[in-house]
């Protein structure tokens, strides 16, 4: 994996991140007063389906250009170790990390940081595991990919809800729009094109 692919795909990734943001801030001015506790439910609905989506592509990623569409030869230990960081632990950063950051810029109330891996370890951690089952028999990213863009954005977003306890201003709506671009742009594309390929030697290419 190359500087100049790096770029690339994040350049290409970047007109889908925009669109995703945007659909964040349109969720956000009808959801701008959900009760805490709502916004709670919703994001420990969306955070382990974006895991889910992630360890899916990039355990495909990984496997398609390792090993090809067979599954001999295929080290089922470091897939899984591979699809469990790209997906539970940039999927972490995404949802939770950068949103909290976010949180503490703008001076939100209720602003806490929640690790699902943790938190609520019986749900995220099986689905990363059934995503790279499935990656295993089943390895394709082109689908899944779209859906991992807009639910990482919504999952962000209900993070920052939980955390909003006011009405917001216009100027919030900026500035939760440009933590949305970056809580997805730059950890999706990593999760899911850069980080499995950076165990992949170009001659071992099976795609």
């Amino acid at each position: 994996m190359t500087i100049k692919r790096i770029f690339k795909e994040l350049r290409n990734h970047l007109p889908f991140t925009l669109l995703g943001a945007f659909s964040g801030i349109v969720v956000m001015i009808f959801f701008s007063k959900i009760p805490k506790d709502i916004a709670y439910n919703i994001f420990y609905i969306l955070h382990p389906t974006h895991v889910l989506l992630s360890a899916l592509v990039t355990s495909a990623m990984y496997k398609l250009y390792k090993c090809g569409k067979t599954t001999i030869k295929c080290n089922l230990f470091t897939l899984l170790l591979i699809g469990y960081v790209g997906s539970v632990g940039i999927a972490t950063i995404s949802d939770s990390i950068i949103p909290y950051i976010g949180e503490l810029f703008l001076n939100m109330p209720d602003r806490n940081i929640h690790l699902g891996f943790i938190e609520k370890w019986w749900i995220v951690n099986p689905l990363a595991i059934i995503g790279i089952s499935i990656a295993y028999f089943w390895p394709h990213t082109k689908f899944p990919h779209f859906g991992h863009v807009l639910i990482s954005t919504w999952a962000s977003l209900f993070h920052i809800l939980m955390a909003i306890g006011k009405e917001s201003e216009l100027y919030m709506y900026f500035m939760v729009f440009i933590f949305l671009f970056f809580a997805v742009w730059i950890p999706c594309c990593i999760s899911d094109i850069v980080f499995p390929l950076l165990f992949v030697n170009p001659s071992e290419n099976k795609e």
